[in-house]
C-alpha cells in the first residue's frame, strides 16, 4: 500500500502505537459467522482492505518486516505465543518421589529405629547384646534414611531431566511448523510463533490455521470447524459468504490470503485455552478469595489484564498447558502428547450450539498400550505378587522364630522394662521385609524405560525422526509391515518433464518452442501459469546449483518445462493476478484434477490438469500439429494411452494430461466453444469442466531415492514387508515398486489400483469383508490409484486380520490432509516434514524430518534397541534382586536374620536400579538389529537364551554368598 515509513515501523505509521482498530473492535468482528461477519465488515469498515489500512498493512506487499514494526504489533496486539504450564520445581518432583509407599514406609521404620536406639533397653534374659552395637543402633537408621533420601533425590534429578527433555521435543516441534506470509512483497515463510496481527498468510490445502483472520482472497476454500464446533461438514469460506477464519481449523480444500486479526491469547485457540485454565485453576482461586476474604469480581480487573492499547483481554491462568502435558505424564509410562492434539476439542461440550457433545474416542484415550509396555506392565504384576509374598513370609517366619526362641525355650515374659528391645526386633524384622519388597520389585525399571525412550528420541532427531509420542518409538521396532508413500519418500521428489506428447509429436526431450504451432505457445504457458498453485514456484540458485522447487512439486515439474522452453511463467501470473481468477476447483483426491477459469475479452476460458487418463475422458477435442481443434474419439484416446500413456508408465513416469476450452459472449465460430447470454454457473463443476480439447500429455520423473532399494531389502531381511500406496497409475507403480525392491519378478505378488482393490474387498451390501479383505492383503505389494480412504481400508484391514498368530504391526506414511485416519489408525504414523500438510503432521507419530524412507529403517533399529536394552537391563537387575531376596529369605529361616542388612540391600538395590539404567539405556543401535525378525506380541519378555543366563548367573552368585554366610568364618 502507498506510503512512506516512519524509523521502520511501516507505512504512515505512528510512533506511539495508535492503530485505527483496537483488540475489542477485531474481536467483535471474529465473533460474527457467516454473512454476519460480511455485513458488519461492510457497514462498519467498508471492506476489508480499509481494514488493512486501519492496521497500516497492505494486501498484496504484508507488513514491511521491520524489526521495530513487528515489536510494536507485539506490543499492541500480543505475540502468536499461549504461554505453557509452568515447569515443576525440583522440589515439586522431590515430593512427588516422595510419596511412593515403600519410601514412606521405610521412612517411618527408619525414624522409629533411629528413636529406639536412643531408649535405654532392658534386658533380654539371653546372653546379653553387645552394648557398642547398641550404643551405634542409630547408625542403621541413620543410613536407611540417607539411602532413602538419595533414591528420592535421583529420582527427582532424573524426572527434571525428563521434563526438561520433553520440553525441547516440544519446542522443536513448535519450531518445524511453519507458516507462509507475504513480508516486503515476497512470499516467506516463518515459524507460526513469529506471526503478528496485520501479516498477510497464503493459506492453502492442508494448512492447520495457527492465527484468527478476515479472508482478502479465496480459491474454493473449504474449512474444517469440528475442532471447535463439533459439526463434521467442511465449511466453505470465501469474501462474500464467510470470510472470517478461526485458529485450530483445518484447510481441507482451496487456497487464499488471510489478514491476520487475533494471535495468541486472542484467537479462539487462545480463549479457549484461557477458559481451560481459569477452569482448573478455580480451587486455587476460591482458597485465595477465602483466604483474603473477597468475592470473585471485586477486584478492578478481575479475570483479565489490560494490554498498552488499553483493551482488557482474557487472563490465560498458569495452568493452561499447550500440546504436551508435562504435568500428567505418568514415570512409570512414558508418552507423548495425545494423539488427538488439538486441545480445543476439551471444551466441545460447550463450544457451538451450547449442548453437551461426548468427547472423541481418540482424546480420552491412546491407541492400546504398545508391546513393550504391556510386557512390562504383566511382568511387574507377576514381580510384584512375588516379592510381597517372600517379603511377608520374611517378616513372619522372623517374628516366630523371635518369638519361640524368646518366649517358649528361654521361657522369658513381656515385661515394660523390655517392651522397648522387643519393638526394636520387631522394627528390625520389618524393615528386612520392607527391604526384601523394595529389592524385589524393580523400581529402575520405569526409569530404564523412559531413559531409553528419551535417549532414542533425542538421538532420532539426528536420523530425521522427530518422535511426537513416545511409545511410537519402541513400537516400531515390532513393525511387520509398512505400507508407504512413493512420491518423496521412495523417491527424490524432484520432479523434471523428460517426455512430451503435443500436437501428434511425442517428444522425448524438450521440444524448441519456436518450432511449435503459434496457437500452442500461449495456450501451454498461460495454461501451466495459471492453473498452478499462485506459490509454487521455481527459484533459481545463486551459486548455479539446481533451481530450488518450492510448493507443489509437480507444478514445480511443470513450471520447470516451461523455463526450459525459454519461457517465463512469472510475467503471465503478473499479468493475472490471483484476484482475477474466476473460479478455481483445486485439485483433491476424488478430483485428481485442477481447473481454473479465467476471465477473456470474449468472455472466459478454463484451463484444466490432472491425471491423464481422468483428464482425457473428459476430452471431446484435441489439437493438431497445426493448432487446429479436431474431434477425439473414445478410439483415439485409447489409442494416445496404448501409444504413449503406457509406454511412458512402463518407464516410471507420471503421466499429467492439460486441457483447455472457452466460454464465449453471444456467437462464436470455434469449433468448441462453448456460447452463452447469462453467467454460467460456476458452481456445476460436472458441467462446467467437460467437452474439453486436450492440449498436450507431459511424462514427469521422479527418480528412487538411491539409497531406497538397500533399505527396503533390511527392511525385508528383518521381517518387514513394504507396500507401496500411491496415486499414481498401475504401470508406473509397477515401473517404480520394481526399481526400489518391492516387487520381485520371481515372486507372485498383486498390483492392483484403488478401484480393483474395492472389487475384491467388498461385500454384495458393499461393506468391507474380512473374510474377502484376508484373501488380497497377503500377497498385496502395490497399491495404485488409491486414494486416502483405501489406504485407511487397507491399514485397518491388516491390523483386524487374525491370519497372522500375532496381530500385525502396521506402520504408515502419508502426506495429505485425508491422511489423518490412515496415520490415526496406524500403530506408528509417519507424517512427511518437507511436503506434509500440517493436518497429517498433527495426526501422526513420528515427522521424517528430510521425507525419506532410509528414515523409518533408522526408527526400526532404533525402535529395537530400546526393545533389547530393556531386556538387557531386566536380564541384569532380576539376577541381583533374586539372589538378594533369596539370600535374605534363606537367612531368616536358618539363622533367624538376614545376611544383608537393610542399608546394604538399599544401596545395592540403589546403584542396580539407576547405574545399571543409565548404563544399559544408553546404548546405541546397530545393524544387526535388522538381521532377525520382529519379537511379536505374544513373545515373552524375557527369551528363553536369557532364562539360561539368568538361571545360571543366579545360581552361581546365590550359591557364593550362602558359602560366604555360612562357612565364611571357617574359611577366613
Amino acid at each position: 500500500m502507498a506510503g512512506e515509513e516512519v524509523d521502520g515501523l511501516g507505512p504512515s505509521r505512528c510512533r506511539d502505537g495508535n492503530y485505527g482498530i483496537s483488540i475489542a473492535d477485531l474481536r467483535i468482528i471474529n465473533e460474527q459467522k457467516g454473512l454476519e461477519a460480511v455485513e458488519h465488515i461492510q457497514s462498519k469498515y467498508g471492506s476489508v482492505v480499509e481494514i488493512c489500512n486501519l492496521l497500516f498493512t497492505s494486501p498484496n506487499e504484508g507488513l514491511s518486516g521491520a524489526p521495530a514494526d513487528l515489536e510494536d504489533r507485539i506490543k499492541c496486539f500480543g505475540s502468536n505465543v499461549i504461554p505453557p504450564k509452568p515447569p515443576k520445581s525440583f522440589l515439586q518432583l522431590v515430593w512427588e518421589a516422595l510419596q511412593d509407599v515403600t519410601l514412606i514406609i521405610l521412612l517411618i521404620a527408619a525414624l522409629v529405629t533411629i528413636g529406639l536406639s536412643f531408649y535405654p533397653a532392658g534386658d533380654d534374659g539371653g546372653d546379653g547384646s553387645d552394648s557398642s552395637e547398641q550404643e551405634a543402633g542409630w547408625i542403621e537408621g541413620v543410613a536407611i534414611l540417607g539411602a532413602v533420601i538419595v533414591v528420592v533425590l535421583v529420582t527427582a534429578f532424573n524426572d527434571y531431566r525428563k521434563e526438561q527433555q520433553f520440553r525441547g521435543l516440544q519446542s522443536k516441534i513448535e519450531h518445524e511448523h511453519q507458516f507462509s506470509v507475504i513480508r516486503g512483497s515476497k512470499d516467506m515463510h516463518i515459524p507460526v510463533g513469529d506471526l503478528v496481527v496485520g501479516d498477510i498468510c497464503q493459506v492453502k490445502y492442508g494448512d492447520l490455521l495457527p492465527a484468527d483472520g478476515i479472508i482478502i482472497q479465496s480459491n474454493d476454500l473449504k474449512v474444517d470447524e469440528s475442532s471447535l464446533t463439533g459439526e463434521s461438514d467442511h465449511v466453505k469460506k470465501g469474501e462474500s459468504t464467510s470470510p472470517i477464519l478461526l485458529s485450530g481449523t483445518h484447510v481441507m480444500e482451496g487456497s487464499g490470503k488471510m489478514l491476520v486479526t487475533a494471535v495468541g491469547i486472542n484467537s479462539q485457540t487462545g480463549i479457549i485455552f484461557a477458559l481451560l485454565g481459569a477452569s482448573q485453576g478455580e480451587e486455587k482461586e476460591k482458597k485465595e478469595e477465602k483466604k483474603n476474604g473477597k468475592k470473585k469480581g471485586d477486584g478492578p480487573n478481575e479475570g483479565s489484564q489490560t494490554n498498552t492499547a488499553g483493551q482488557t483481554v482474557p487472563l490465560l491462568t498458569s495452568d493452561a498447558d499447550v500440546k504436551v502435558d508435562l504435568g500428567s505424564i505418568n514415570p512409570e509410562v512414558p508418552t507423548g502428547n495425545s494423539h488427538n492434539s488439538n486441545n480445543t476439542n476439551a471444551v466441545n461440550n460447550k463450544v457451538g450450539n451450547g449442548e453437551p457433545k461426548k468427547p472423541a474416542p481418540q482424546a480420552s484415550a491412546r491407541k492400546e498400550k504398545s508391546v513393550l509396555q504391556a510386557k512390562l506392565t504383566r511382568l511387574a504384576i507377576q514381580i510384584g505378587y512375588g516379592g510381597t509374598a517372600i517379603a511377608v513370609a520374611t517378616v513372619l517366619i522372623l517374628i516366630i522364630k523371635f518369638c519361640v526362641k524368646e518366649f517358649a525355650i528361654n521361657g522369658n515374659e513381656w515385661t515394660s522394662d523390655k517392651t522397648a528391645n522387643y519393638i526394636e526386633h520387631f522394627v528390625k524384622h520389618f524393615i528386612i521385609g520392607v527391604t526384601v519388597l523394595v529389592v524385589a520389585v524393580p523400581e529402575g525399571l520405569p526409569l530404564a524405560v523412559t531413559l531409553s525412550l528419551a535417549y532414542s528420541v533425542r538421538k532420532m532427531m539426528d536420523d530425521n525422526n522427530l518422535v511426537r509420542h513416545l511409545d511410537a518409538c519402541e513400537t516400531m521396532g515390532n513393525a511387520t509391515a509398512i505400507c508407504s508413500d512413493k512420491t518423496g519418500t521412495l523417491t527424490t521428489n524432484r520432479m523434471t518433464v523428460v517426455q512430451s506428447y503435443i500436437g501428434g509429436v511425442h517428444y522425448k526431450q524438450v521440444p524448441n518452442f519456436e518450432t511449435l504451432a503459434a496457437n500452442f505457445r500461449e495456450l501451454i504457458v498461460w495454461g501451466i501459469a495459471i492453473n498452478s498453485g499462485y506459490t509454487s514456484r521455481i527459484k533459481l540458485s545463486d551459486d548455479g546449483g539446481l533451481p530450488a522447487q518450492l510448493g507443489n512439486k509437480t507444478e514445480c515439474a511443470l513450471l520447470g518445462f516451461v523455463l526450459d522452453m525459454k519461457q517465463s511463467y512469472e510475467s503471465v501470473r503478473q499479468e493475472v493476478t490471483e484476484e482475477r481468477l474466476t473460479k478455481v476447483y483445486t485439485f483433491n483426491s476424488v478430483r485428481k484434477s485442477m481447473s481454473t477459469v479465467i476471465p477473456t475479452n470474449k468472455g472466459y476460458r478454463l484451463f484444466t490438469k490432472g491425471a491423464s487418463e481422468i483428464v482425457l475422458k473428459k476430452c471431446t477435442h484435441i489439437l493438431d500439429c497445426k493448432g487446429q481443434v479436431l474431434p477425439f474419439s473414445p478410439e483415439d484416446q485409447d489409442k494416445i494411452v496404448k501409444t504413449v500413456i503406457e509406454p511412458m508408465a512402463s518407464d516410471g513416469l507420471r503421466t499429467i494430461c492439460l486441457a483447455y476450452k472457452d466460454f464465449v459472449k453471444g456467437e462464436s465460430d470455434g469449433v468448441n466453444d462453448v456460447t452463452f447470454s447469462e453467467e454460467p454457473d460456476w458452481e456445476e463443476e460436472g458441467d462446467i469442466v467437460k467437452g474439453l480439447t486436450c492440449l498436450l500429455v507431459v511424462g514427469i520423473e521422479d527418480p528412487v531415492r538411491p539409497e531406497v532399494p538397500n533399505a527396503i531389502k533390511k527392511c525385508q531381511r528383518a521381517g518387514i514387508c513394504v507396500r507401496m500406496v500411491t496415486g499414481d497409475n498401475v504401470n508406473t507403480a509397477r515401473s517404480i515398486a520394481t526399481k526400489c525392491g518391492i516387487l520381485d519378478p520371481n515372486e507372485d505378488f498383486l498390483v492392483i489400483d484403488g478401484k480393483e482393490f474395492n472389487k475384491r474387498i467388498l461385500d454384495e451390501d458393499g461393506e468391507v469383508s474380512q473374510e474377502l479383505f484376508d484373501k488380497v492383503w497377503p500377497k498385496l505389494r502395490v497399491l495404485a490409484r488409491s486414494s486416502p480412504q483405501d489406504k485407511y481400508v487397507l491399514v485397518k484391514g491388516i491390523i483386524d486380520s487374525k491370519m497372522s498368530t500375532a496381530r500385525e504391526v502396521v506402520a504408515v506414511t502419508g502426506d495429505g490432509t485425508n491422511d489423518g485416519p490412515a496415520l490415526k489408525k496406524a500403530d506408528v504414523g509417519f507424517a512427511m516434514g518437507i511436503s506434509g500438510t500440517d493436518v497429517a503432521k498433527e495426526a501422526s507419530d513420528i515427522i521424517l524430518t528430510d521425507d525419506n524412507f532410509t528414515s523409518i529403517v533408522k526408527a526400526v533399529m532404533w525402535g529395537r534397541n530400546v526393545y533389547d536394552s530393556i531386556a538387557k537391563f531386566l536380564q541384569f537387575q532380576l539376577t541381583v534382586n533374586v539372589v538378594a531376596v533369596l539370600v535374605a529369605f534363606l537367612g531368616a529361616c536358618i539363622i533367624d536374620d538376614s545376611p544383608l542388612r537393610a542399608i546394604q540391600m538399599l544401596w545395592v538395590n540403589l546403584i542396580m536400579d539407576t547405574l545399571a539404567s543409565l548404563a544399559l539405556a544408553t546404548e546405541l543401535p546397530s545393524e544387526e538389529l535388522l538381521e532377525r525378525k520382529p519379537y511379536g506380541r505374544t513373545k515373552a519378555l524375557i527369551s528363553r537364551t536369557m532364562t539360561k543366563k539368568y538361571y545360571w548367573s543366579c545360581h552361581l552368585s546365590a550359591n557364593c554368598y550362602i558359602l560366604f554366610t555360612f562357612l565364611g568364618s571357617s574359611v577366613f
